[in-house]
């Protein structure tokens, strides 16, 4: 009796042990990134995550957080570079509460900086230079990994935010048998194309059908989760918003017959709205150094008319389309291969869009519902502007009317985007829980040159499991039958022993 107590005993730990060991949960092997986007207006930095198991060598990455750095741009540091780098200092912090410190060290940050950096460069190279070491000296003090901060070319900002746009939104996943032939029959276009918008510079990104591209300059090629792409993408330096509203301001001071005392007139300001400009600063940006004006006046001095259509007029101006040595240009003689597939707008396209209240519908609204509703906004007097939107910055709040305007010239005039096809465009600020833009694609790119590692595994093989479950299963089973013999012995047994 004891030696069967003992034996079903053993017998059923074995089994609830080999159980519970092969079946607890295996710990997550989570690797991070950080990457810091320095763009003309702001800096942000964002912490990614994913799997150290790849798919097809790209790995699955998200967002985890997201830190917006106080203060200007990087490149509004250039007459202060020493306090550019302790500028990053407490989203550096935020990401380190964000990551577990066993994994600090072998994090790996890296800084983008885009079109901001990208104009200081031009303009003062020493500055620039200055800007990026004491960037670099902070991020080498903090407890990650350094991997680099440099300023990005245009083409990279239009191809990682196409990388994102279409990895948020699903397109790059491999599907095989039956669901390769539903998604073939639900999805028209296999990517989406990618309108980027920032203060300095803007990009248009799509895969295109002319796998010959006229101008090759403006073709790059990607592989992920196991598939080429080759597209097409140009970025306008001095086209971003920003930078945009200063082309236009030296273009109406050129043509202005502005005395010391007099206002310019603009269209594209509110009734009622004022503003004064340094002239002395005003063109010494590369955007618009090429229009400078002798003036006998060190102050220029802009009255709001809020007038939509010379507001269009003027922006039109803006966008060359005399010259095309191509079979199709968007504007200044840049190639543009004709439109295709479903187009995300983001960063700056959203956001004016999005104050605009026109991002709100499911469906994208019809282009003269747009019109109409900028050509409204740009009418209201700017004292009913500013109490209605009064927790706004009055900056940003004063040129929403310019930056709805330019969009849609800018889509319009510079792409060539119709009321036909104009429900192609998305403006998209966030898909899910991460931002569109372009870090999460240079994250999920750099990925590639991070080693995946082996996927943490049960102890115990399949077959192994199966088969020490079965053995336990078969002794305790025997014990069992056998302690039922020897208790409740058959009749046959019983007569014999009589």
């Amino acid at each position: 009796l004891l030696i069967l107590g003992f034996l079903s005993t053993l017998a059923v730990i074995a089994l609830i042990a080999v159980a519970v060991t092969q079946n607890k949960p295996l710990p997550k092997n989570i690797k991070y990134g950080i990457v810091l986007d320095a763009g003309s207006s702001h800096t942000n930095l964002y912490v990614y995550e994913w799997p150290a198991e790849k798919e097809n060598d790209t790995g699955v990455v998200k967002q985890v957080e997201v830190c917006k750095v106080e203060g200007p741009g990087i490149s509004g540091y250039s007459h202060a570079t020493e306090e550019a780098g302790p500028s990053l200092t407490q989203c550096l912090q935020q990401a380190k509460e964000a990551i577990p410190s066993a994994q600090h060290k072998e994090t790996p940050v890296y800084l983008g900086a885009t079109a901001g950096m990208r104009l200081l460069r031009l303009q003062n190279k020493s500055a620039a230079d200055k800007v990026l070491s004491s960037v670099e000296n902070t991020l080498r003090l903090a407890p990650f990994n350094f991997q680099g901060a440099r300023i990005i070319t245009g083409q990279e900002e239009g191809a990682y935010g196409w990388i994102t746009i279409n990895y948020l939104l699903g397109n790059f996943k491999q599907v095989s048998g039956w669901k390769k032939l539903l998604h073939s029959l639900t999805s028209s276009s296999e990517t989406s194309g990618a309108l980027d918008l920032g203060g300095a510079s803007t990009q248009i990104t799509f895969v295109s059908k002319d796998l010959y591209l006229e101008s090759p300059e403006n073709q790059l090629y990607f592989r992920l989760y196991g598939k080429d792409y080759q597209v097409y993408t140009h970025s306008f330096l001095c086209y971003g918003k920003d930078q945009a509203l200063q082309q236009k301001l030296a273009r109406d001071l050129q043509a202005s017959t502005s005395t010391p005392n007099s206002s310019l007139l603009d269209p594209c300001f509110h009734k009622g709205y004022q503003r004064t400009i340094n002239i002395s600063d005003f063109f010494k940006n590369p955007c618009t150094s090429d229009k400078k004006k002798e003036l006998s006046f060190s102050q220029l001095y802009i009255e709001g008319e809020g007038d939509y259509q010379k507001c269009r007029e003027n922006i039109q101006t803006l966008f060359n389309k005399t010259n095309c040595p191509y079979s199709s240009c968007s504007f200044n003689g840049i190639y543009l291969p004709p439109l295709q597939g479903d187009f995300g707008a983001f960063s700056a396209f959203y956001f004016v869009m999005n104050f605009l209240n026109l991002t709100s519908e499911p469906n994208p609204l019809a282009l003269n519902k747009v019109t109409s509703t900028i050509e409204s906004f740009c009418a209201r007097p700017w004292q009913e502007v500013k109490t209605a939107y009064h927790h706004v910055k009055e900056k940003y709040l004063s040129e929403y009317c310019f930056s709805g305007a330019y969009i849609l010239s800018l889509l319009e005039n510079g792409y060539e985007f119709t009321e036909n096809n104009w429900q192609m465009i998305h403006f998209l600020g966030k898909i899910g829980s991460s931002d569109a833009g372009w870090t999460l694609g240079y994250m999920l790119n750099l990925t590639n040159m991070i080693p995946a590692e082996e996927p943490a595994e049960p102890p115990l093989s399949h077959g192994s499991y199966v088969g020490l479950m079965v053995l336990c299963s078969l002794v305790l089973v025997s014990v069992l039958l056998f302690a039922w013999l020897l208790f409740h012995k058959p009749k046959c047994l019983q007569k014999g022993i009589v």
